[in-house]
């Protein structure tokens, strides 16, 4: 049951719980309890939209920063991990396999605001080896979703 009404959230977290009750088979009472414990137990941490906020954000710069870490012996990435997830600039943290430890995701005003908060926050965190920021320059899908629609194509017709 669990399974199934976060599959369906996934999709849409605007489902009420009559529409997913509808959807699996599931009364709306079995599946507003199995949604506060989903909440409860934080499963499900949160919802949100996706907002295709090309035109409207020009005032937003966001950059992905790549992070080299070296490991504590007391706490691994976690501790750094832990730390640097503390600053409001940071939406997004993932620790990942390969060339370096650490994909962040922050939003500023201006490139020289990401700038600073990588030089004056980021670098200096213990355990920060180095670190290579990427600025967005255009979303083209989220979540699964994607944020424009494709242009239609037609073919030109050719009469001999």
């Amino acid at each position: 049951m669990k399974s199934q009404i976060l599959a369906l959230l996934r999709e849409n977290a605007r489902l009420s719980d009559a529409e997913l009750a509808r959807r699996t088979g599931y009364t709306p009472e079995e599946v507003c309890a199995c949604r506060q414990e989903l909440e409860s137990s934080g499963k499900i941490c949160g919802y949100t939209a996706i907002v295709n906020d090309a035109d409207e954000r020009a005032d937003v710069v966001q950059a992905l920063i790549e992070v080299k870490v070296s490991p504590s012996r007391d706490g691994g990435f976690d501790r750094v991990a832990r730390r640097i997830a503390r600053y409001p600039e940071v939406s997004d943290l993932c620790l990942v396999s390969g060339s370096f430890d650490l994909l962040i995701t922050i939003r500023g005003r201006s490139l020289q605001e990401v700038a600073g908060f990588v030089s004056s926050k980021l670098a200096t965190i213990d355990g920060v080896v180095s670190t290579s920021t990427g600025f967005m320059l255009k979303k083209y899908k989220e979540s699964g979703r994607m944020l424009e629609q494709e242009e239609e194509y037609e073919r030109l017709k050719v009469s001999p």
